[in-house]
Parts: structure tokens; sequence; C-alpha cells
């Protein structure tokens, strides 16, 4: 009995041995180090041009240190990736000592080099890590895009395809007696205070399917809502002829400025089927011009919706004027989403313009957002005050106190439109809005489809807003 005993202790001795041999090869001669992610991936970048930075960590997670005899970038000088290993701007380095329990960065930049083609490319690498003859990877991945440059340049008479999309460093300025034609299908990319500036005239020919797309050139889902990315589109006094159709334009400082503060001279544009959107100061800045609107949405801006100054000449009918704050806006916004006003004040040195506000009408409108007010009517009497608001619905207050009761028909005020989803930015209505067939038939026989391609005169009666509801039949 004391020999079987025996010989079961010698057994379970040498089974635990064993045991501690092998979790201690383990250690000893695995896989060291643990890192932060397996895959360093970037979003679309554009070719050429280089990508934000993204970190990965090294860790350390034994008691002892551990010497990296190698740490390389697979692809070498030819890779599209880029390496800061340790506070080092390197893609390869020997005998990196990590201390235990500890850790370090190796910071990874994406460049893809142009292809020549409008596909989306992709590109693969990866991070070795030598220790102890033991090779370890971290995947490096990136998408990239091929597009047409515009650096700083004046703009001759031309037209931009959907081929490739346009990145615009600097500005792109179409001088007096260009035009610049803008294909449906369009991409126009800005890089950080980037802008397009008209003196001539612009046409953006964009479509329902086809939308020509003004935006920021940073791709990262992150960005995909963020304002000030850009300083927005500027149609200069004197520029005329100037029609921006089914267009995108968002995410800038100002979406699109029409006119400036000289004294001769002004800006006009037709502007339809078209959504300016999360705008850091102002969706429309306007300056004693000239404006035709239908069937927009101005949404989600920071400070002014749509400002409408110095007097000028304005239509607008079938828009959707709505400033429902989101996390990427300012939290908190004491402006109104309309201002309407014949002067302007230079705050530098409160010096006073005065202009002509030869009409103002606005047809078929939802003016709304989260203040109580959401309209603010300011004249001087030294200029031409003449403005109508026809069948809209307007966030104010029933404190709130016309300026002039006659120039406002069938208002509907401080009434929620129901929106589907604002916060989303789908500002289409509700089945019970309130602003569904309340519209006035003479503008809809004007403007008949919807931002949509809906028919306003097939049902009840034509919507507010630059969407027709249509119920589906039960």
């Amino acid at each position: 009995m004391k020999s079987l005993f025996m010989t079961l202790v010698v057994v379970l001795t040498i089974f635990l041995i064993s045991s501690c041999q092998k979790e201690h090869e383990s250690d000893t001669n695995g896989r060291l180090l643990s890192f932060s992610t397996d895959t360093v991936a970037f979003d679309t970048i554009f070719t050429s041009i280089g990508s934000p930075t993204k970190n990965l960590r090294v860790y350390n997670a034994t008691n002892d240190r551990v010497i990296v005899s190698s740490i390389r970038l697979a692809g070498g000088e030819n890779s599209g990736f880029r390496l800061n290993i340790n506070g080092e701007a390197t893609n390869e380095i020997l005998n990196v000592e990590i201390p235990a329990r500890d850790s370090i960065f190796i910071f990874v930049e994406a460049t893809l080099n142009k292809l020549g083609a409008h596909q989306i490319m992709v590109a693969e690498d990866s991070i070795l890590f030598k220790v102890n003859s033991k090779e370890q990877k971290v995947r490096l991945l990136a998408w990239g895009q091929d597009f047409k440059l515009i650096r700083s340049e004046m703009i001759k008479t031309t037209t931009w395809t959907k081929e490739k999309p346009y990145l615009i460093y600097g500005y792109a300025y179409v001088d007096s007696c260009q035009k610049l034609t803008i294909d449906p299908g369009c991409n126009i990319y800005f890089h950080k205070n980037a802008g397009l500036f008209i003196k001539g005239s612009l046409v953006v020919s964009g479509t329902t399917a086809d939308p020509v797309v003004f935006k920021g050139d940073r791709l990262e889902t992150g960005y995909a809502n963020l304002p000030d990315q850009w300083n927005g589109i500027t149609l200069l006094s004197g520029s005329h002829n100037n029609i921006i159709d089914h267009s995108i334009i968002k995410n800038a400082n100002i979406g699109l400025q029409v006119g400036n503060i000289e004294k001769e001279g002004y800006a006009s544009v037709t502007l339809s089927n078209t959504r300016i959107e999360n705008m850091s100061w102002s969706g429309i800045w306007a300056m004693k011009s000239k404006i035709l609107a239908y069937n927009c949405v101005i949404a989600n801006i920071g400070y002014y919706n749509t400002a409408l100054l110095l007097g000028g000449d304005y239509q607008f009918y079938h828009t959707t004027f709505a400033n429902y704050n989101t996390d990427n806006i300012r939290p908190f916004r004491n402006n109104e989403t309309l201002t309407l006003s014949n002067y302007l004040v230079n705050s530098a040195n409160g010096t006073k313009y005065v202009g002509d506000l030869t009409q103002a009408v606005f047809g078929n409108c939802i003016i709304s957002g989260v203040n109580p007010d959401e309209l603010k009517i300011s004249m001087d009497k030294q200029g031409k005050s003449n403005y109508l608001f026809d069948h809209c619905l307007i966030q104010i207050s029933d404190t709130f106190k016309l300026p002039n009761p006659d120039r406002f028909v069938s208002l509907q005020r401080n009434i929620n439109p129901k929106f589907i989803n604002p916060q989303r930015g789908i500002y289409e209505l509700d089945t019970l809005s309130a602003a569904k067939d309340k519209g006035k038939e003479a503008f809809s026989k004007i403007y008949s489809i919807d931002f949509k391609g809906i028919d306003r005169n097939n049902d009840t009666g034509p919507d507010l807003g630059a969407f027709e509801r249509v119920e589906k039949k039960k």
C-alpha cells in the first residue's frame, strides 16, 4: 500500500513539473506581446493626401522586461503607410525594450498613391514584431480614392463631371464672364478652410437620383455630420445666372453666402431641391441680393439658419427652415431660425448700412426649431421693408407680437410641425402633422413636384415645406 502511495506521489509530481514547464515555455517562447487592436483600419481617404494619425498600443503583460528584436513595416519604403515607433519616425527599429507590465505606442499614417482610376482602392500591409525568434503581426488596412485636385486655382469656363471626385485645397475662384457647370453625381470635397468663390456664374445640375455633393474632405465616420470643416460657397456681388439644383451642401462654416457688403452690385441665384445642413455659423447668409428658392431644406445650423440682410429680393416656396440642435452643433442657440432685415451693422466699427427690401415672400414654408421664437424681423425706416408670409407654419410663441399682422396670411403659429425625426435629419411630415394639406394651391401649381419627386396636387391639398406626405392606401 505504501509502495502504491509513493508511486502516485511520483506520478503526480512528474505531471505537475511537466505542466509548469509547459506553462513556462508558453510564456517564454509564445506570444509575449498583446495589442490594442489586431487591425489598424482607415476609412476612405484620398490618394496621395495624408490620412489622420491612428495609434496602436503594444503591451508587455508579463512580469519581466521584453526585448523586441525588431519592429518593422512589412512593405518597407514602398508601403502606403508610415510609422512612428516609440517616438521615432521610422518604418523599422531594432531592440526595443518594453518594461514589465508596460507598453509603447506606434503611430500610423496612410498615404496612397494615385492609380488613375475612379474606383475605390484598398491598401494592405502589416507591422511585424519579432521576439525570441517568434513573429507577431498587426494588420494595416486603408481604402483610398483617386481625385482631381484644385489647389487655389482660377477656374475658366469648364464642366466638372462625376468621373472622379474633386478635392479643393485653398480655393477655387470662378472669375467674371466665366462659368462653372457641375454635372449630376459629381462630388466636390474641400480641405480645411477651403472654399468656392463665384464672381462669374455657377450651374449645378444634379438630379433626384444623382445629386451634386459639397462637403469636407474628412471621410471618417466621425466627420459625417461635423460642421466647420470648410468655408462654403460664396456668390460674390456681380455674380448672376447662378443655378443650384438637386445638391447637398453640408458641414461648412457658411453653407451658401449670396452677395457681400460692397456698395455696388448684387448676386442672384435660383436654388432648388437642395439641402444645406450642419453649418457652424449660417446655412444661407445673404446681403442685398436676389434669391428664388423652392423645395429646399436648411437645417441644423449653429447660429443663423437663414439670414437675409441689407434688403434684397427673396422668394422662398415650399422650403423647410429647421433648427433642431444636435451634439455636433451648438447645444444652446440664441439666434432665430430666420432673420429678415433691411440693414446690417458692422460690429467692428458700428457703421450701419441700410438697404431696400423690395420683396421677401415666403409661401407654403415651415420655419421651426427648439426655441420659443424662431423668427426675427428687424427693419430700418430709411429703407423699404416689403415682406409677406403666406400660408406658413412658424414657430413663434403666442406672446410674439407680429410687427405687421397684414403681412401674415393663414399663419399657423406655436405648433409643432411633427417631422418624422428632426434629430436624425428626417424632415418629412408625420401623418399627424399640422402642415399636411395646408398649403396654398397657387404656389403648389407652380412648384408641383416636391423634393423627392412627388406630385403635390394628387391629394386633398399641398403640404407645407419641402416634402409632400403621401399616405399609404389601406
